[in-house]
């Protein structure tokens, strides 16, 4: 019987009645006080705030489009009803608006982060992220990590001007890393942000330090965790995963997708309203942990799905990344490298930058943009067009192949 909680009587009367009295939350973060590299341009107005700028930046970039298939967790299924990263980030967003509108914090900049957080992730989920790590490490002793790489592509690859709140929760939104208690540590210049960012790609232990710097990217960060918990188990089951429909534990927050996000956004705001930071209660926080246990014993760590990632997948990575290694440092124009991507680059934004031409880049820089940045179909075809004789490839489970 599915066990949803609600909020206590004191705490919805209270947010009734400071909404009634237009009260603003003291820790919100104010449109106001955005930090932008270049302050004179995308300044708000009435119809396009501060925040919103950098929502509508990130949706109609042209790699947003290629959330829609990139793997969530599941990558060698054709079936139109679990997860691609699309579905992923409008989730995130979803249940992070859910909780920052109770609190009474910034929505907009909490739906710029949970839109933007995943625009660095590379095909095959984090299969794929692991894989274009180790290669990346191999060549230049630094470390590709997504959610740095998404702020690449915001801030680097793509110069769009984008807040530094919003970059910020982007590259602290890791959602392998649960707390009770999240408080932001804030800061208001990029020197600090290009800092960080450097510190984790030479640095393994950087990325799990990041901290967030408003209450609203610990919103996003939670909120994470919170879409995929209880969304992975049910992609799961409908793949038929299981022998036997397993045996989660049953604690606070339940078991069901629905009864996580319920529970879930209940006790936070339950916890933290008017307070400075996010907090859930102990006995929610072990169960949201042992939640999590729980599917890296019985989803992520499936050894079927593993085989195929580490036998087929990335050697068709490895052969991928030395061809265009390759072609990066002869700045081969006849490349595929350098049409589809070299040259999308540039002629379509990176040209706009102060910057040194996007081929003088480092070559293997060049190639981890190109490959984080294509989609689970695209890499299939251009490693079939590079290597028609590879003993590698990719077979999807088909619509029909159960029948």
């Amino acid at each position: 019987m599915p066990n949803y909680h609600n909020l206590s009587k004191e705490i919805q009367e209270r947010i009734i009645e400071d909404r009634k009295n237009h009260v603003v939350h003291e820790y919100a973060f104010r449109d106001e006080d955005v930090v932008r590299r270049d302050m004179s341009h995308d300044k708000a107005n009435l119809w396009r705030p501060a925040f919103v700028r950098d929502v509508e930046k990130i949706m109609h970039m042209p790699y947003y489009n290629r959330y829609a298939d990139k793997t969530q967790v599941f990558s060698l299924y054709k079936n139109d009803d679990i997860s691609r990263r699309s579905h992923h980030v409008q989730q995130v967003a979803r249940i992070a608006r859910n909780i920052g509108t109770l609190l009474g914090l910034n929505v907009d900049l909490i739906e710029a982060i949970a839109l933007g957080h995943d625009i660095g992730h590379t095909p095959f989920g984090h299969a794929g992220e692991r894989i274009l790590n180790q290669l990346y490490y191999a060549e230049t002793g630094r470390y590709f990590n997504h959610n740095i790489h998404s702020a690449r592509v915001l801030d680097g690859i793509f110069p769009l001007n984008i807040s530094l709140q919003t970059l910020d929760g982007i590259i602290c939104h890791n959602g392998e890393m649960e707390m009770q208690q999240y408080a932001p540590q804030p800061y208001g210049d990029f020197r600090t942000f290009d800092a960080k960012m450097e510190a984790c790609y030479v640095n393994p232990q950087a990325n799990k330090s990041l901290v967030p710097a408003t209450l609203e990217a610990c919103v996003m960060r939670v909120s994470d965790i919170i879409a995929y918990l209880g969304k992975d188990r049910q992609d799961a089951m409908r793949l038929n995963l299981f022998d036997k429909e397993p045996s989660y534990t049953v604690g606070k927050i339940g078991t069901t997708n629905a009864e996580i996000i319920n529970n879930m956004i209940v006790n936070i705001v339950e916890n933290s309203y008017g307070k400075p930071y996010l907090k859930m209660d102990a006995d929610f926080f072990e169960a949201f942990s042992q939640g999590k246990k729980e599917n890296y014993k019985m989803i992520y760590g499936n050894d079927a799905l593993d085989k195929v990632y580490q036998e087929q997948i990335a050697p068709m990575f490895e052969e991928m990344y030395y061809h265009l290694l390759a072609d990066a440092k002869s700045r081969d124009k006849n490349s595929v490298l350098y049409k589809h991507h070299i040259s999308y680059v540039e002629n379509g934004y990176y040209r706009k930058a102060d910057k040194k031409p996007y081929i003088e880049e480092e070559p293997n820089d060049i190639v981890v943009d190109f490959m984080a940045s294509m989609t689970d179909d695209y890499f299939v075809d251009l490693h079939k067009k590079l290597f028609p004789n590879s003993p590698y490839e990719v077979k999807y489970i088909g619509y029909f192949d159960d029948l």
